[in-house]
Protein backbone atom coordinates (compact mmCIF):
# COMPACT_ATOMS: atom_id res chain seq x y z
CA UNK A 1 0.00 0.00 0.00
CA UNK A 2 1.17 3.45 -0.78
CA UNK A 3 1.68 5.93 1.87
CA UNK A 4 -1.44 7.54 2.41
CA UNK A 5 -0.62 10.26 4.97
CA UNK A 6 -2.26 8.37 8.24
CA UNK A 7 -2.09 4.90 9.65
CA UNK A 8 -4.15 2.77 7.88
CA UNK A 9 -4.56 0.34 10.97
CA UNK A 10 -7.15 1.97 12.93
CA UNK A 11 -9.19 2.49 9.43
CA UNK A 12 -8.85 -1.29 9.12
CA UNK A 13 -10.18 -1.83 12.63
CA UNK A 14 -13.57 0.12 12.39
CA UNK A 15 -14.25 -1.13 8.57
CA UNK A 16 -13.96 -4.59 10.08
CA UNK A 17 -16.45 -3.56 13.01
CA UNK A 18 -18.89 -1.81 10.66
CA UNK A 19 -18.39 -4.11 7.76
CA UNK A 20 -17.11 -7.30 8.71
CA UNK A 21 -15.29 -9.44 6.48
CA UNK A 22 -11.76 -9.19 6.18
CA UNK A 23 -8.61 -9.36 3.96
CA UNK A 24 -6.46 -6.68 2.61
CA UNK A 25 -7.28 -3.19 2.79
CA UNK A 26 -6.87 -1.13 -0.81
CA UNK A 27 -6.16 2.61 -0.31
CA UNK A 28 -5.15 4.50 -2.74
CA UNK A 29 -4.72 8.50 -3.32
CA UNK A 30 -6.75 10.37 -6.06
CA UNK A 31 -4.76 12.65 -7.87
CA UNK A 32 -6.04 16.05 -8.48
CA UNK A 33 -8.63 18.45 -6.67
CA UNK A 34 -7.67 21.19 -3.89
CA UNK A 35 -9.89 20.62 -1.37
CA UNK A 36 -10.03 17.15 0.86
CA UNK A 37 -7.83 14.46 0.68
CA UNK A 38 -9.85 11.95 -1.41
CA UNK A 39 -9.14 7.68 -1.57
CA UNK A 40 -10.21 4.77 -3.38
CA UNK A 41 -10.77 2.28 -0.90
CA UNK A 42 -11.47 -1.66 -1.57
CA UNK A 43 -13.04 -3.33 1.48
CA UNK A 44 -13.46 -7.37 0.81
CA UNK A 45 -16.00 -6.66 -2.14
CA UNK A 46 -17.12 -3.28 -1.27
CA UNK A 47 -15.50 -0.19 -3.48
CA UNK A 48 -15.94 2.85 -1.84
CA UNK A 49 -14.42 6.76 -1.79
CA UNK A 50 -12.83 7.80 1.45
CA UNK A 51 -12.86 11.50 1.72
CA UNK A 52 -11.43 13.79 4.71
CA UNK A 53 -10.48 16.78 5.85
CA UNK A 54 -6.78 17.61 5.33
CA UNK A 55 -4.39 18.18 8.08
CA UNK A 56 -2.86 20.94 9.47
CA UNK A 57 -4.64 24.54 10.78
CA UNK A 58 -8.39 25.43 9.20
CA UNK A 59 -10.46 27.79 8.46
CA UNK A 60 -13.52 28.19 10.34
CA UNK A 61 -15.81 26.15 8.26
CA UNK A 62 -13.78 25.39 5.91
CA UNK A 63 -13.17 21.29 4.50
CA UNK A 64 -16.76 20.31 6.10
CA UNK A 65 -17.05 16.91 5.10
CA UNK A 66 -19.87 16.66 7.36
CA UNK A 67 -21.82 18.69 5.53
CA UNK A 68 -21.15 17.25 2.59
CA UNK A 69 -21.92 13.78 3.89
CA UNK A 70 -25.22 15.39 4.78
CA UNK A 71 -26.28 16.48 1.46
CA UNK A 72 -25.15 13.79 -0.39
CA UNK A 73 -27.65 11.69 1.78
CA UNK A 74 -30.71 13.90 1.61
CA UNK A 75 -30.21 14.21 -2.34
CA UNK A 76 -30.55 9.97 -2.27
CA UNK A 77 -34.11 9.16 -4.35
CA UNK A 78 -34.13 12.64 -5.67
CA UNK A 79 -33.01 12.15 -9.06
CA UNK A 80 -29.68 14.25 -8.56
CA UNK A 81 -27.25 12.16 -9.62
CA UNK A 82 -25.03 11.70 -6.66
CA UNK A 83 -22.78 8.71 -4.91
CA UNK A 84 -24.50 7.07 -2.21
CA UNK A 85 -23.20 8.44 1.19
CA UNK A 86 -22.04 4.91 3.07
CA UNK A 87 -20.55 6.24 6.47
CA UNK A 88 -19.80 9.27 8.71
CA UNK A 89 -16.89 9.34 11.28
CA UNK A 90 -16.28 12.51 13.60
CA UNK A 91 -13.52 10.90 15.29
CA UNK A 92 -10.16 12.31 13.98
CA UNK A 93 -8.05 9.63 15.75
CA UNK A 94 -9.04 7.06 13.11
CA UNK A 95 -7.15 8.38 10.27
CA UNK A 96 -6.52 11.95 11.98
CA UNK A 97 -9.13 13.92 10.99
CA UNK A 98 -13.05 13.38 10.18
CA UNK A 99 -14.13 11.43 7.34
CA UNK A 100 -16.80 10.00 5.68
CA UNK A 101 -17.17 6.88 2.95
CA UNK A 102 -19.28 7.09 -0.25
CA UNK A 103 -20.15 4.83 -3.30
CA UNK A 104 -17.51 4.67 -5.89
CA UNK A 105 -19.10 5.23 -9.32
CA UNK A 106 -17.04 4.39 -12.28
CA UNK A 107 -17.20 7.08 -15.26
CA UNK A 108 -15.58 10.14 -16.69
CA UNK A 109 -14.10 13.23 -15.77
CA UNK A 110 -13.33 16.22 -17.57
CA UNK A 111 -10.43 18.29 -15.99
CA UNK A 112 -10.20 20.47 -19.12
CA UNK A 113 -13.78 22.38 -20.19
CA UNK A 114 -12.20 22.03 -24.09
CA UNK A 115 -12.75 17.99 -23.43
CA UNK A 116 -10.24 17.04 -25.88
CA UNK A 117 -10.23 13.79 -27.24
CA UNK A 118 -13.67 13.62 -27.90
CA UNK A 119 -15.58 14.65 -31.13
CA UNK A 120 -17.03 17.58 -31.66
CA UNK A 121 -20.72 16.25 -31.85
CA UNK A 122 -20.28 14.47 -27.97
CA UNK A 123 -18.82 17.82 -26.87
CA UNK A 124 -22.18 19.45 -26.77
CA UNK A 125 -23.98 16.77 -25.54
CA UNK A 126 -21.51 16.70 -22.78
CA UNK A 127 -22.58 20.37 -21.88
CA UNK A 128 -25.90 19.78 -22.20
CA UNK A 129 -25.51 17.30 -19.65
CA UNK A 130 -24.24 19.34 -17.50
CA UNK A 131 -26.84 21.72 -17.74
CA UNK A 132 -29.40 19.32 -17.08
CA UNK A 133 -27.79 17.79 -13.88
CA UNK A 134 -27.61 21.51 -12.55
CA UNK A 135 -31.49 21.99 -13.14
CA UNK A 136 -32.03 18.96 -11.24
CA UNK A 137 -30.21 20.04 -8.58
CA UNK A 138 -31.55 23.80 -8.37
CA UNK A 139 -35.27 21.99 -8.76
CA UNK A 140 -35.03 20.15 -5.51
CA UNK A 141 -37.08 21.72 -2.46
CA UNK A 142 -34.48 21.81 0.65
CA UNK A 143 -36.90 21.94 3.41
CA UNK A 144 -38.43 18.54 1.68
CA UNK A 145 -35.46 16.55 1.68
CA UNK A 146 -34.30 17.82 5.35
CA UNK A 147 -32.03 20.74 4.50
CA UNK A 148 -34.07 23.35 5.49
CA UNK A 149 -31.53 24.35 7.78
CA UNK A 150 -28.72 24.12 5.21
CA UNK A 151 -27.86 27.77 5.13
CA UNK A 152 -29.32 31.18 5.33
CA UNK A 153 -31.49 31.75 2.63
CA UNK A 154 -31.94 35.05 3.22
CA UNK A 155 -29.05 37.99 1.25
CA UNK A 156 -26.93 35.42 -0.02
CA UNK A 157 -24.78 37.74 -2.43
CA UNK A 158 -24.45 39.93 0.11
CA UNK A 159 -23.71 37.38 2.86
CA UNK A 160 -21.07 35.62 0.64
CA UNK A 161 -19.74 38.45 -0.66
CA UNK A 162 -18.85 39.53 2.76
CA UNK A 163 -17.73 35.96 3.73
CA UNK A 164 -14.97 35.70 1.31
CA UNK A 165 -13.82 39.49 1.40
CA UNK A 166 -13.17 38.91 4.92
CA UNK A 167 -11.07 35.64 3.91
CA UNK A 168 -9.21 37.43 1.70
CA UNK A 169 -8.80 40.16 4.25
CA UNK A 170 -7.32 37.67 6.53
CA UNK A 171 -5.52 35.56 3.91
CA UNK A 172 -0.97 37.08 4.66
CA UNK A 173 -1.13 36.89 0.81
CA UNK A 174 -1.30 40.71 -0.01
CA UNK A 175 -0.61 42.75 -3.16
CA UNK A 176 -3.26 41.43 -5.64
CA UNK A 177 -4.53 45.01 -6.54
CA UNK A 178 -7.45 43.61 -9.49
CA UNK A 179 -8.81 41.10 -6.51
CA UNK A 180 -9.46 44.53 -3.98
CA UNK A 181 -10.95 46.31 -6.90
CA UNK A 182 -13.36 43.40 -7.98
CA UNK A 183 -14.17 43.49 -4.66
CA UNK A 184 -15.41 47.10 -4.67
CA UNK A 185 -17.34 46.52 -7.65
CA UNK A 186 -19.04 43.47 -6.54
CA UNK A 187 -19.91 45.36 -2.92
CA UNK A 188 -21.02 48.53 -5.23
CA UNK A 189 -23.27 46.15 -7.50
CA UNK A 190 -25.14 43.93 -5.15
CA UNK A 191 -28.25 43.04 -6.91
CA UNK A 192 -31.40 43.05 -4.46
CA UNK A 193 -32.25 40.09 -2.48
CA UNK A 194 -35.48 38.16 -5.26
CA UNK A 195 -35.52 35.94 -2.46
CA UNK A 196 -34.22 32.89 -4.84
CA UNK A 197 -33.54 29.64 -2.93
CA UNK A 198 -31.87 26.68 -4.00
CA UNK A 199 -29.52 23.91 -2.68
CA UNK A 200 -26.29 25.67 -4.14
CA UNK A 201 -23.24 23.35 -4.66
CA UNK A 202 -20.77 25.97 -4.56
CA UNK A 203 -18.23 24.07 -6.95
CA UNK A 204 -20.18 23.34 -9.93
CA UNK A 205 -17.73 23.13 -13.04
CA UNK A 206 -17.44 20.18 -15.12
CA UNK A 207 -14.25 19.07 -13.45
CA UNK A 208 -16.55 18.34 -10.32
CA UNK A 209 -18.78 16.07 -12.22
CA UNK A 210 -18.96 12.55 -13.62
CA UNK A 211 -19.85 11.16 -16.86
CA UNK A 212 -21.47 7.96 -17.94
CA UNK A 213 -18.24 5.91 -19.23
CA UNK A 214 -20.08 5.99 -22.85
CA UNK A 215 -23.04 8.18 -22.75
CA UNK A 216 -23.37 12.16 -22.42
CA UNK A 217 -24.71 11.93 -18.98
CA UNK A 218 -23.82 13.19 -15.20
CA UNK A 219 -23.73 9.91 -13.29
CA UNK A 220 -22.42 12.36 -10.20
CA UNK A 221 -22.40 15.82 -8.75
CA UNK A 222 -18.75 15.84 -6.62
CA UNK A 223 -17.08 17.99 -4.58
CA UNK A 224 -19.97 19.11 -1.92
CA UNK A 225 -17.51 20.93 0.38
CA UNK A 226 -18.88 24.55 -0.43
CA UNK A 227 -22.67 23.53 -0.40
CA UNK A 228 -25.42 25.40 0.67
CA UNK A 229 -28.81 27.08 0.72
CA UNK A 230 -28.05 30.12 -1.72
CA UNK A 231 -29.16 31.22 -4.90
CA UNK A 232 -29.45 29.46 -8.10
CA UNK A 233 -28.05 32.08 -10.73
CA UNK A 234 -24.68 31.56 -8.14
CA UNK A 235 -23.96 27.98 -9.40
CA UNK A 236 -25.09 29.34 -13.31
CA UNK A 237 -22.79 32.09 -13.06
CA UNK A 238 -19.32 29.69 -11.63
CA UNK A 239 -20.43 27.44 -14.25
CA UNK A 240 -20.11 29.84 -16.99
CA UNK A 241 -16.34 30.85 -15.25
CA UNK A 242 -15.20 28.90 -17.86
CA UNK A 243 -15.92 31.28 -21.00
CA UNK A 244 -13.80 33.71 -19.27
CA UNK A 245 -10.85 32.11 -18.70
CA UNK A 246 -8.34 30.73 -21.18
CA UNK A 247 -7.03 27.05 -21.16
CA UNK A 248 -3.67 28.02 -19.02
CA UNK A 249 -6.16 29.11 -16.30
CA UNK A 250 -7.32 26.08 -15.06
CA UNK A 251 -8.63 24.70 -18.11
CA UNK A 252 -11.03 27.47 -19.00
CA UNK A 253 -12.07 28.00 -23.28
CA UNK A 254 -11.64 31.67 -23.27
CA UNK A 255 -9.90 32.25 -26.97
CA UNK A 256 -10.94 28.86 -28.84
CA UNK A 257 -12.42 28.33 -31.80
CA UNK A 258 -15.68 26.46 -30.05
CA UNK A 259 -17.48 26.37 -33.02
CA UNK A 260 -14.80 24.18 -35.01
CA UNK A 261 -14.61 22.11 -31.36
CA UNK A 262 -18.53 22.01 -31.30
CA UNK A 263 -18.51 24.02 -27.56
CA UNK A 264 -21.58 25.70 -26.88
CA UNK A 265 -21.67 29.53 -26.69
CA UNK A 266 -22.52 31.04 -23.27
CA UNK A 267 -25.67 32.00 -24.53
CA UNK A 268 -26.43 28.52 -25.32
CA UNK A 269 -25.25 26.62 -22.27
CA UNK A 270 -27.49 29.12 -20.05
CA UNK A 271 -30.24 28.68 -22.51
CA UNK A 272 -30.02 24.73 -22.11
CA UNK A 273 -30.05 25.05 -18.13
CA UNK A 274 -33.02 27.70 -18.55
CA UNK A 275 -35.01 25.87 -20.59
CA UNK A 276 -34.82 22.82 -17.84
CA UNK A 277 -35.12 24.86 -14.59
CA UNK A 278 -37.09 26.52 -12.42
CA UNK A 279 -37.65 30.35 -13.67
CA UNK A 280 -34.39 32.14 -11.88
CA UNK A 281 -34.44 35.46 -13.68
CA UNK A 282 -31.57 36.57 -16.16
CA UNK A 283 -27.84 35.55 -15.55
CA UNK A 284 -25.81 39.48 -14.90
CA UNK A 285 -22.64 39.87 -15.86
CA UNK A 286 -22.53 40.48 -11.54
CA UNK A 287 -23.06 36.58 -11.24
CA UNK A 288 -19.81 35.74 -12.98
CA UNK A 289 -17.83 38.46 -11.95
CA UNK A 290 -18.85 37.17 -8.04
CA UNK A 291 -17.79 33.81 -9.16
CA UNK A 292 -14.21 34.72 -10.41
CA UNK A 293 -14.08 36.17 -6.98
CA UNK A 294 -15.13 33.83 -5.17
CA UNK A 295 -12.44 31.31 -7.35
CA UNK A 296 -10.23 34.20 -7.11
CA UNK A 297 -10.12 34.23 -2.95
CA UNK A 298 -10.17 29.97 -3.20
CA UNK A 299 -6.75 30.29 -4.88
CA UNK A 300 -5.44 32.49 -2.40
CA UNK A 301 -6.33 29.89 0.32
CA UNK A 302 -4.79 27.64 -2.21
CA UNK A 303 -1.67 29.39 -1.55
CA UNK A 304 -2.18 30.24 2.52
CA UNK A 305 -2.30 26.21 2.55
CA UNK A 306 0.78 25.80 0.67
CA UNK A 307 2.80 28.32 2.80
CA UNK A 308 1.63 26.27 5.61
CA UNK A 309 2.57 22.73 4.42
CA UNK A 310 -1.06 21.24 4.22
CA UNK A 311 -2.04 21.89 0.58
CA UNK A 312 -4.00 18.59 -0.88
CA UNK A 313 -3.23 18.74 -4.55
CA UNK A 314 -0.18 17.90 -5.86
CA UNK A 315 -0.34 20.75 -7.99
CA UNK A 316 -1.40 23.57 -5.27
CA UNK A 317 2.20 25.30 -5.94
CA UNK A 318 0.89 25.92 -9.47
CA UNK A 319 -2.33 27.24 -9.19
CA UNK A 320 -2.09 29.43 -6.01
CA UNK A 321 -1.28 32.17 -8.50
CA UNK A 322 -4.12 31.99 -10.85
CA UNK A 323 -5.85 34.18 -7.88
CA UNK A 324 -5.13 37.38 -9.70
CA UNK A 325 -5.10 36.13 -13.23
CA UNK A 326 -9.10 35.02 -12.08
CA UNK A 327 -9.71 38.17 -10.48
CA UNK A 328 -8.36 39.98 -13.78
CA UNK A 329 -10.74 38.07 -15.47
CA UNK A 330 -13.20 39.74 -13.58
CA UNK A 331 -12.56 43.17 -14.53
CA UNK A 332 -12.07 42.27 -17.86
CA UNK A 333 -16.04 40.98 -17.89
CA UNK A 334 -17.04 43.72 -16.19
CA UNK A 335 -15.47 46.73 -18.56
CA UNK A 336 -16.70 44.55 -21.73
CA UNK A 337 -20.33 43.86 -20.34
CA UNK A 338 -22.76 43.71 -23.65
CA UNK A 339 -19.76 44.34 -26.05
CA UNK A 340 -19.96 40.88 -27.24
CA UNK A 341 -21.21 37.65 -27.23
CA UNK A 342 -18.74 34.87 -25.33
Amino acid sequence: MENVGFDPGPLKALLQARFGGGGELGLTRVAGGQSNPTYFLQWGGQRMVLRKQPGGPLLRGAHAVDREFRVLSALAGTGVPVPRAILYHADPTTVGTPFYLMERLEGRVFDDASLPGLPPGARRAIYRAMAEALARLHGVDPVAVGLGDFGRPADYFGRQLARWSRQWAESPVKGIPALDALGDWLAAHLPADDGQVAIAHGDYRIGNLLFHPTEARVVGILDWELSTLGHPLADLGFCCMAWHTLPAEYGGIKGLDRAALGLPSQQDFVRDYMELARPVGPLQPFHIAFALFRFAVIFVGIADRVRQGNASGENAAGVAPLAGQFAARGLDLIANAGTAEV
